[in-house]
């Protein structure tokens, strides 16, 4: 029997160099972006290949920024995240599968409000590079889209007119940069 000569791997988020971003589209007619300020999350695999990457990814709802306090401090409330009670939201990969030379399909479980779901999220490998310091680093864009309701972030508004305050649909987009961990 052969010894296996694979090594494992950690690779960091680097918060400096990454950005954590949400869009709801408000009143169907325009986007308002939101930002989550403090998160961390890790990728264990076996070698240097991201195919069997490992991801725990978690976000502190209190970091939620929309620009606008009155708007941040709704979403924190009771009536949508609920920030006391479900302070962070998590993600674990179940799945990382290559479609692409530089392209792959996400899957996992977030729990969010206190309700786990299945996720596929699209990621898009941007390369590695060493810094100025000799870290080596590299890129990552996931993009996908979640139903708020699922999650049980229900609040709904309707407008004299009838229309929607706010949309079931988020979209979800995330620049990571991940530094290799000697």
């Amino acid at each position: 029997m052969e010894a296996s000569t694979s090594v494992a791997t950690t690779w960091v988020i680097d918060p400096t160099h990454s950005e954590v971003q949400f869009k709801v589209k408000h009143l169907m007619v325009s986007t308002v972006t939101g930002l989550f300020g403090r998160y961390e999350g890790k990728l264990d695999m076996d070698g240097d290949d991201f195919d069997d990457a490992k991801i725990t990814f978690s976000a502190e709802i209190d970091s939620i920024s929309t620009g606008n306090t009155q708007r941040d401090e709704h979403l924190k409330s009771a009536e949508f995240f609920d920030a006391a009670q479900f302070p962070v939201l998590t993600f674990e990969s179940t799945g990382m599968t290559r479609t692409g030379a530089d392209t792959y399909i996400l899957n996992g479980r977030l729990t969010l409000h206190g309700v786990t779901k299945p996720v596929s999220l699209k990621a898009e490998y941007g390369g590695q590079m060493q810094d100025f310091y000799g870290n080596t680093k590299a890129g990552f864009e996931v993009t996908g889209t979640i139903k708020r309701k699922e999650f049980g972030l229900s609040w709904d508004g309707v407008t004299e007119a009838g229309g929607v305050v706010v949309s079931d649909e988020v979209k979800l987009v995330m620049n990571i940069q991940v530094a290799k961990q000697n």
